[in-house]
């Protein structure tokens, strides 16, 4: 299996919600984090679980390819963008009913023509803007917010 088709594969694998398709990507012990895993996911059963709760909270998530991959044949990094709506309560937040679209990059290291370490990189605040639980980039509430947490404050000059 090529690069292309193993990364073809991860993505219809997310894309066709496909639990038992990860086994045959992934080494036993893969290890794969993104910006929602509090810590590494270690090993095909903890990427699955993470991946049905997704699925769980976006039914209809779907994985695109963006743009051409680039690999050395050890490591490949892979542009796409998830696209989905928040139809079910995720990690404590009530559905939304948004749709997001959400660029991503997998980072990923092989090993065997599988998946040995996977990384996620994504906008998270992008993602909470889509969805409405944080302001949008320079509009007022997002200032609000900033001033809130102690960044744009200056001591008065006398």
């Amino acid at each position: 299996m090529t690069v292309d088709e193993l990364i073809d594969r991860w993505e219809t694998a997310w894309s066709g919600r496909d639990a038992d398709a990860f086994e045959a990507l992934c080494a036993s012990d893969v290890h794969y984090e993104d910006p929602l895993t509090a810590e590494p996911l270690e090993g095909v059963p903890e990427l699955v679980g993470h991946a049905q709760e997704l699925w769980g909270g976006f039914p209809d998530a779907r994985l695109q390819r963006t743009g051409e991959r680039l690999s050395n044949g050890r490591y490949v990094a892979a542009p796409c963008k998830l696209l989905g709506t928040h139809r079910a309560p995720l990690g404590g937040l009530p559905a939304t009913n948004r749709f997001v679209v959400v660029h991503c990059v997998f980072y990923c290291e092989l090993h065997r023509r599988r998946l040995l370490r996977v990384r996620g990189f994504f906008d998270l605040y992008d993602a909470a803007t889509q969805l409405g639980i944080l302001p949008g980039r320079g509009s007022l509430g997002e200032k609000a917010l900033l001033m809130l947490r102690g960044f744009g404050l200056r001591a008065g000059r006398g």
